[in-house]
């Protein structure tokens, strides 16, 4: 049963719609439930099970229903979310013949390392460190239950017109329902929240900082080393938090760097750097995870920050505020297990180089990544058991490192592995010409602009070398989007099976183990003590189930590393 969901100014519209998106005979007009009833309307039509199925929610966005729903305690099986999947349908190359594709808005990219030129959803915060920046969405405004029939039955035409060749079409249907399921987990993660221990958070920032300052002031530990730092470098009014008077402080000293990044300070021998850096550090904690954070975003034991599903071009998520996606190694030991329960850290190791492996069908690296590490598998076979070499070569192969030590690992990785790195030079050469690549699943990376096509008909020499360097910016985002992509394609049916798992455990077994934080290629679980293997089962089986939706039975691993902990600071 497909039940779609549109606002009303006084509540919700619900309409009964056939899976190609036409209001089922019996219920030809919405249905009018006023906010007030919405929920208990809900939790009848998910309980009740028609055909012994749950519903399919449809609406336009999941964050718009979802949370409200969760905050009245009801939990729902399935939704089709119409933007996120809008998004993909309308950039995929799998689609890209269709009316669908041909009309919907055209995400602009100047520069495959700039933001796209797109309003929502925003960019990830600066300190979220992502390789890809946000996507454009559809800007249409989908309200009216017309109106979102329409798209859905769109959508719906897009993907029936989908080739069957190489199981295309059932490809892009699985990642459509992923990404529909991760809008549902990321809603339930934010009402589950990751558990956090105030009283640990502050006596962290306490070990670190000294006692809590006043407003407006700096803590004890970082005014001693700003009066340090002032003495060091004979400025007394300096203000380390400058980054404008701080360098010519360090100038005036001899101190000749162009930034202040740690790894260029680390050049200088001086007797100031040891304390700059130092303040750099406790700054970075006060200011990102300090009181302040701790005042604004932990309540009741839980941090419950908002995920962006699909903020990322590659569909890696984001989130809006709070950092999520970045809960730094000093402040690790607030998260912390509730008494009787534990906190389950899996990591789906190597993930990347193993999701290359997999699509490029290489069987040498397949032979090498068979239980043991990838790396060293590598090296055996081809760097003469030299790790760091191994590696260094495979990142440098996904990330274009042309130049340095990875440059001249390349033809040596290329000769022992040449269908793994032919894969990604494929990808490269596709995006040095203005093409497009393609995930396992369907998800295409952007279209460049046409000023970008402009730039590549340059005439003089300086505008040809321009371009060349454009060109190769470019082949490095499509290099690395489809390996990341396709990560986040197994990412995100990893999340779907393993939270369908512990539904599953919470029914059958009573067993309330929660799905709290994901970062990438890691998951965190909040469960009583007495479930934990249950739910390291659970985890284990969605990866290898994420590994057969997406490849197959294929002769690649994807192994899951898990620790079992109190505190997160225990589990690395």
């Amino acid at each position: 049963m497909y039940l779609l969901l549109a606002a009303h100014p006084h509540g919700a519209a619900l309409q009964e719609l056939t899976q190609a998106g036409h209001p089922v005979p019996a219920t030809p007009e919405p249905r009018l439930i006023s906010s007030g009833e919405l929920a208990a309307v809900v939790r009848d039509l998910e309980n009740r099970r028609p055909n012994g199925q749950r519903p399919r929610w449809i609406w336009h966005r999941t964050q718009d229903w979802y949370p409200a729903l969760l905050a009245a305690g009801v939990e729902l099986e399935r939704c089709y979310d119409l933007s996120l999947c809008g998004n993909i349908l309308a950039v995929s190359t799998f689609t890209a013949h269709t009316d669908y594709a041909r009309n919907a808005e055209r995400v602009v990219v100047e520069d495959p390392l700039l933001p796209p030129r797109t309003l929502q959803p925003p960019p990830p915060p600066a300190d979220q460190g992502a390789l890809f920046d946000a996507p454009g969405s559809r800007q249409e405004i989908l309200r009216s239950p017309e109106e979102l029939r329409a798209e859905y039955a769109a959508q719906q035409v897009a993907l029936a017109s989908v080739s069957p060749e190489e199981n295309r079409r059932s490809r892009l249907q699985l990642l459509l329902a992923a990404e529909s399921a991760a809008a549902m987990i990321a809603a339930e993660m934010q009402h589950a929240g990751v558990p956090w221990r105030e009283d640990l958070h502050g006596q962290i920032l306490a070990d670190h900082l000294g006692p809590r300052p006043p407003i407006g002031h700096r803590p004890a530990k970082l005014e001693a080393l700003n009066q340090e730092l002032r003495e060091l470098l004979n400025s007394p009014t300096l203000n380390p938090d400058s980054p404008q008077d701080l360098m010519r402080a360090l100038h005036r000293n001899g101190i000749e760097v162009k930034t202040t990044r740690k790894w260029e300070l680390r050049e200088s021998t001086h007797p100031a750097i040891g304390p700059l850096l130092a303040y750099k550090q406790l700054s970075r904690l006060h200011a990102a995870n300090g009181w302040a954070w701790l005042d604004a975003w932990v309540h009741g034991g839980r941090f419950r920050p908002e995920y962006v599903v699909g903020g990322v071009v590659s569909g890696r998520w984001a989130s809006r505020g709070g950092g999520a996606l970045q809960i730094p190694r000093q402040i690790r030991g607030a998260v912390h297990a509730d008494p009787g329960h534990k906190l389950i850290v899996a990591d789906a190791s190597q993930l990347e180089p193993r999701v290359l492996v997999a699509l490029a069908r290489d069987p040498s690296m397949a032979e090498a990544a068979r239980n043991q590490d990838l790396y060293a598998g590598i090296a055996a076979k081809g760097f003469g058991g030299d790790r760091a070499k191994a590696k260094m070569a495979l990142l440098g192969a996904m990330y274009g490192a042309t130049s340095g030590e990875a440059g001249r690992l390349m033809p040596q990785l290329a000769k022992t592995f040449p269908r793994a790195v032919d894969f990604v030079e494929q990808a490269a050469r596709a995006g040095e010409a203005g093409g497009t690549v393609t995930t396992r699943l369907g998800r295409s990376s952007p279209p460049p602009s046409e000023r970008w096509f402009q730039s590549q008909r340059s005439a003089s020499a300086e505008e040809q070398r321009r371009a060349e360097s454009i060109a190769r910016s470019r082949g490095r985002f499509t290099r690395n989007f489809v390996v990341q992509g396709s990560a986040a394609d197994w990412a995100a049916c990893w999340l779907a099976e393993l939270r369908r798992r512990l539904r599953t455990l919470r029914s059958d077994g009573h067993i309330n183990a929660e799905l709290v934080f994901f970062l990438h290629d890691e998951v965190m679980v909040h469960a009583p003590a007495e479930a934990v293997d249950a739910c390291i089962a659970a985890i284990e089986e969605a990866a290898s189930a994420a590994k057969e939706l997406l490849f197959g039975p294929i002769p690649v691993e994807f192994p899951v590393s898990v620790a079992v902990v109190d505190s997160y600071d225990n589990a690395k």
